[in-house]
């Protein structure tokens, strides 16, 4: 069996020039090539866009992630494929990955099988260099800072109360907590300091909300960097920071556009973590495409418990979008896990187990139908032993919630192998939409908290040590109480135990941290043991990636 960069580098890949031309009418010189297969969309071209009507968003999403793996990125691609495959002019909106897993636990994030978007090797390793640009700014930031205290700190910055982080994007647990300015007076300050990793960073999530050139730099420039010692919030424009920060993000903000393996337009863009950020692609790209395209299908990281709740609650509540139809993506043996098997006996037959995993996805069902109004799909990613008996044990029980289920085979036969998905979706699309988000914008910080946790993750409360609890309040003071909330949660489980497979309820919400995100314009609520600087594990991904002597990438999942 061919491995997936194998089948990806086998592609017969089009000019991407070309191809924009002609599955989207794009003028050539509207174009920014990154060699012949990869190339940026003119931000002056988006601009030309605004009074054509949009096309039909869907939202693909899963169950909880397991070991066992769901396919949501594969399913993303595959359902696209197969709306070009039945005539349909669709356009895919990924998120770029980022170096940290690649290099880490999880390898490439292209999609899989024969539904991958190439050039497979560019887009998991520097791509186009967005996020390159979007740590040089963050850190960019992070020295002005740091320069500004050295050279008299006439604003008065209060040390102990600097929020901003320096950011680089590979996992790297001994940059956690740091202490820098060491060496003398020369050197600035002494100071502890933290990194987190770049999709981590309010950079990103701005970069990922921003509509235009205009709207980046006014969000950069609201970023609250940290407090002065009468606890005043600093803004990024109190440093004058803004104006460099955009100029090297202007050539990132330009949406990426690459192909699939069967010659159809893909936006690659932005790449937030879900458990840890909003997880969605740009902004920028979704509406464009959706000018462009008659469909277009995006996905949103990890769980829906997350990804798709971040997804609503905070892109589409900023930009205005609004889901035509969601897609659940489960597999059969990620179900079993969920149902107590280990993951090394997964692909062996056990319908109790599943039936016992099936309230994970049930849980993510209802979460979608009842708490966002939105209609659904569950796609079966589906898996050479799966058995007749679990998949229609299976069907049977998301039947029963008045739930289309779908098998789909697009990860063995590309397009061809979604069409039934492609055609649900479509049936979808044409219902009347009833779509809702889960607060209100005068819901309290705590409010808004506390209804995601009770209505998405089936938790009783939520809770918080009394520094936490004021913390929450002064932002309510500062003016920031109508913001979203984003929750940063270990993605395993709706719990903030990654331990507790199904869908466990009844639990309390431990909030440890509240992060101001003003220039995103919304509130990060880290919850139990998660960390926004990811580690490597024992065994990297990085370990088994290498390079031919002929300049062949190897071993890039």
């Amino acid at each position: 069996m061919r491995s997936d960069i194998e089948i990806a580098q086998a592609a017969k890949k089009r000019l991407i020039v070309e191809l924009a031309h002609e599955q989207a009418n794009i003028p050539e010189d509207q174009l920014e090539p990154y060699g012949r297969y990869k190339a940026k969309l003119s931000l002056d071209y988006i601009n030309t866009l605004k009074d054509r009507p949009d096309g039909k968003l869907i939202l693909v999403t899963a169950i909880s992630p397991t070991p066992a793996g769901e396919g949501k990125t594969t399913t993303t691609v595959g359902l696209g494929d197969a709306l070009n495959h039945i005539g349909q002019r669709t356009i895919i909106c990924l998120r770029e990955p980022s170096l940290g897993p690649v290099f880490g636990m999880k390898g490439g994030a292209a999609g899989g099988g024969m539904a991958q978007v190439v050039p497979m090797e560019d887009i998991n390793l520097h791509f186009t260099g967005d996020f390159n640009a979007i740590a040089l700014a963050n850190n960019l930031l992070a020295a002005l800072i740091d320069n500004h205290i050295h050279h008299g700190n006439t604003l008065d910055i209060d040390v102990r109360r600097i929020s901003w982080r320096r950011v680089m994007d590979i996992n790297d647990r001994a940059l956690r907590e740091i202490v820098a300015g060491l060496g003398g007076a020369a050197n600035g300050f002494p100071r502890e300091d933290h990194f987190d990793i770049v999709v981590a960073s309010e950079i990103m999530a701005i970069f990922c909300l921003a509509t235009s050139l205009a709207d980046l730099k006014k969000r950069l420039g609201s970023i609250v960097i940290g407090y002065s010692r009468d606890k005043k919030p600093v803004l990024a424009s109190d440093l004058h920071a803004q104006g460099a920060m955009a100029a090297l993000l202007k050539d990132a903000l330009a949406p990426n556009i690459v192909q699939t393996l069967e010659n159809n337009l893909a936006f690659v863009h932005g790449g937030p973590f879900a458990n840890i950020a909003h997880g969605c692609n740009s902004v920028l790209a979704t509406s464009t495409a959706l000018k462009l395209a008659d469909y277009v299908v995006t996905e949103a990281g990890f769980g829906a418990d997350l990804g798709a709740e971040k997804f609503f609650d905070i892109k589409c509540r900023k930009s205005g979008l609004v889901p035509s139809a969601v897609v659940i993506v489960a597999t059969v043996r990620a179900l079993k896990y969920h149902g107590g098997v280990d993951v090394k006996n997964v692909g062996i037959e056990n319908v109790d187990a599943l039936g016992r995993g099936l309230i994970n996805l049930e849980r993510h069902v209802r979460n979608m139908q009842d708490n966002f109004g939105v209609k659904c799909v569950v796609a079966i990613n589906h898996r050479s032993e799966d058995t007749q008996a679990e998949i229609d044990r299976l069907k049977s029980s998301v039947q029963a919630h008045g739930v289309e289920v779908v098998l789909a085979r697009h990860w063995a036969e590309g397009g061809k192998g979604a069409v039934e998905l492609a055609q649900a979706v479509i049936k979808l699309c044409e219902q009347p939409g009833h779509f809702k988000f889960l607060y209100q914008d005068q819901d309290s910080l705590w409010e808004k908290a506390r209804t995601i946790a009770t209505k998405m993750y089936g938790a009783a409360d939520i809770a918080a040590d009394a520094k936490v609890r004021s913390q929450i309040e002064h932002l309510q003071e500062y003016g920031y109480g109508n913001l979203p909330v984003c929750i940063a949660k270990t993605q395993y489980s709706f719990s903030t135990d990654p331990a507790l497979r199904g869908a466990p309820c009844g639990h309390t919400v431990n909030i440890r941290e509240v992060r101001l995100s003003a220039g995103a314009e919304f509130v990060v609520m880290v919850c139990g043991d998660i960390m926004t600087m990811p580690g490597l594990p024992k065994v990297p991904a990085a370990n088994s990636i290498d390079i031919t002597d002929d300049g062949r990438i190897i071993g890039l999942f």
